[in-house]
């Protein structure tokens, strides 16, 4: 069976949360950005909006242009009672899995806000160990305003990463595709090889020899 895709305005998404805040005041929004790219740290983000505040255009970060995803950003962070963006390494994802690695950066993102949560708002199927009040919200970043929001942050943090990457490894193009299984990625890694921000796990098969060696 297909995957129900939820399409839903900015303005359901705030309504979302309002419902929530009813019992829930301090309502805590966490998201992930990363998970499948063949290079680069995996990323994540907690935000706790402030419900005085609505923030046109707010949506699953997939869903705008990055263009948009940049203005909102900044909006988010001008406004948000706290956020908090965190990640977690190549050396980690390759530690602990790609699984491990995000729950990790999660929890990074989570501890690092400056007020007590009332209940947090997980994107996805699955929960970091934390010991507060959490909610696993399947395509919660279609459904809450506060996943919404740490889906913007991680994503554009992990994005301006990547630009900065490419800078240092300019052969991969990593601005353009931003570390995913592009065919051109592939081919430059076909002709250069592994390098130090690739992650080894994701490219076994490929039996390919590291650039440092």
């Amino acid at each position: 069976m297909a995957k129900q895709i939820i399409k839903k305005t900015t303005e359901q998404l705030y309504e979302y949360d309002a419902e929530l805040r009813k019992t829930y005041p301090v309502l805590c929004g966490v998201d992930e950005a990363g998970r499948g790219p063949l290079a680069g740290d995996v990323y994540a983000a907690a935000v706790i909006l402030n419900p005085e505040i609505k923030i046109d255009g707010i949506n699953d970060s997939k869903k705008l242009s990055e263009k948009k995803r940049e203005i909102i950003f900044d909006k988010i962070c001008d406004s948000a009672i706290s956020y908090c963006i965190a990640k977690a390494s190549v050396e980690e994802i390759e530690k602990y899995n790609i699984l491990g690695a995000t729950m990790l950066a999660m929890q990074r993102a989570v501890t690092g806000l400056s007020q007590e949560i009332s209940l947090t708002l997980i994107d996805g199927n699955r929960l970091p160990e934390l010991e507060m009040s959490l909610r696993a919200i399947v395509q919660g970043d279609a459904t809450s305003a506060s996943i919404a929001a740490a889906s913007i942050l991680a994503k554009v943090s992990r994005d301006r990463a990547l630009k900065e990457i490419d800078k240092e490894y300019p052969q991969y193009g990593f601005a353009k595709h931003k570390g995913y299984g592009t065919k051109a990625h592939y081919a430059a890694i076909s002709e250069y090889g592994i390098s130090p921000v690739h992650r080894p796990s994701f490219l076994k098969k490929l039996s390919l020899k590291n650039e440092n060696d």
